[in-house]
């Protein structure tokens, strides 16, 4: 049995079958780069660009929801082609992912693409939380019956019950905070207070990954970045790419002589005060609680016998959860607030990015995944609303 298994998130795209180590990741879009007018690059073919600059991306995604359906499957179509997994469709299962209250119009035309464009063997849909609280389980000597789920992604951090691998879907909850808003956020600083860099998000993620960090002592950062000279210590100077010498932006250290042809931008507060945005959204005029508090909300709606069970087993998955300190401040944060006699426990996996894929790996191995995958005589004989269904995962 060959399974395949995607997580297709709005930033990236998860993708190996499932007897592999570990998936590719790349981008799920199709960028073009000013510099390069003859073609596009879809997913990781952009390794294969020189210059960077002011790249121009196609988002299949807006708003966490699938809605460019081209965009999407020409991502797709690279991914199970020749240059990368060569699929054989007719005798390929496929595991695939979905964003949280999904549309029902989006999941048709999912099934759609999946059964009649492609013709997979069989297919099974599900969110990645759930996968990722069907690895946490398996890792366990003793599987929890509850697990709570923060998943901070590309567009939204959602907060996800789960009892006995069911999720709870009336308390989970959305933030419109993702690592998007940051990015943005991060662009209009530099751009305000110091270099015009509004067309660089390609750079200024990669600014954001190498020195961005969560403090788990926001206003005692603050005052001490107000220091001068070599008394602050969070002051960092970030050399952006000019791909002729400089290919990669990168930190430049203290006794490294400064170079005038060389752009670098001097990051401040701003390497904290960006990630705070995920626990205080207020600061981008989002309306909404912060991570922590919507965690303890979230906890608070359950039954109050399951609450020390979900604060101890809480799941942190999603590209920004990799911020230095974030673990720490959620547990800090959770801690805090909680009853005294609870026991907090916050897990951060090794690679949070591959997590869910690597729940989707488990459940190809596991005899579950026949009960609950639908085949592609089933989606012909009852259409759509077969493949609509999430009994398993829903309570």
């Amino acid at each position: 049995m060959v399974v395949l298994v995607l997580d297709n998130g709005a930033g990236s795209v998860k993708a190996e079958f499932s007897d592999a180590g570990n998936p590719r990741v790349m981008p799920n879009c199709v960028m073009k780069a000013k510099t390069v007018r003859s073609r596009c690059f879809i997913g990781d073919q952009i390794d294969e660009c020189k210059d960077l600059s002011g790249l121009f991306y196609l988002l299949p995604f807006q708003k966490g929801y699938l809605v460019n359906w081209e965009i999407e499957k020409q991502v797709w179509d690279y991914v199970y082609g020749k240059s990368c997994l060569q699929v054989d469709f007719d005798e390929t299962d496929l595991i695939i992912t979905e964003p949280l209250h999904n549309f029902t119009t989006i999941q048709e035309a999912m099934a759609e693409i999946i059964f009649e464009e492609y013709q997979f063997r069989s297919s099974f849909k599900c969110n990645s939380s759930y996968l990722s609280q069907l690895k946490y389980t398996s890792q366990q000597e003793t599987a929890p019956a509850c697990t709570l789920v923060v998943d901070s992604g590309y567009s939204f951090t959602h907060i996800t019950p789960y009892y006995k691998g069911r999720r709870l879907q009336q308390y989970s909850k959305r933030l419109d905070v993702g690592g998007k808003q940051l990015t943005n956020h991060l662009k209009d600083i530099i751009s305000y207070r110091q270099l015009m860099v509004m067309d660089e998000s390609y750079v200024m993620n990669q600014c954001k990954e190498d020195v961005c960090f969560v403090s788990t002592q926001f206003q005692k950062d603050m005052v001490h970045s107000r220091l001068k000279g070599k008394s602050n210590t969070l002051a960092m100077d970030y050399v952006l790419p000019d791909y002729t010498l400089v290919k990669r932006g990168y930190v430049r250290t203290p006794d490294q002589p400064a170079n005038k042809q060389q752009q670098v931008i001097r990051m401040n507060s701003e390497r904290f005060s960006v990630p705070e945005v995920l626990f205080r959204p207020s600061d981008i005029g989002i309306e909404q609680i912060g991570l922590a508090e919507a965690i303890n909300h979230v906890i608070s709606l359950t039954d109050p016998a399951m609450q020390p069970h979900f604060t101890s087993n809480i799941i942190l998955t999603g590209g920004n959860s990799l911020f230095p300190g974030f673990k720490q401040r959620v547990f800090d944060d959770v801690r805090s607030s909680t009853d005294i006699f609870f026991d907090v426990k916050v897990h951060l996996p090794s690679n949070p990015i591959t997590y869910a894929w690597e729940g989707g790996s488990t459940l190809a191995a596991s005899s579950q995944f026949q009960k609950v995958a639908v085949s592609r005589e089933a989606y012909n004989e009852h259409g759509a609303n077969v493949f609509l269904e999430n009994k398993h995962e829903i309570l």
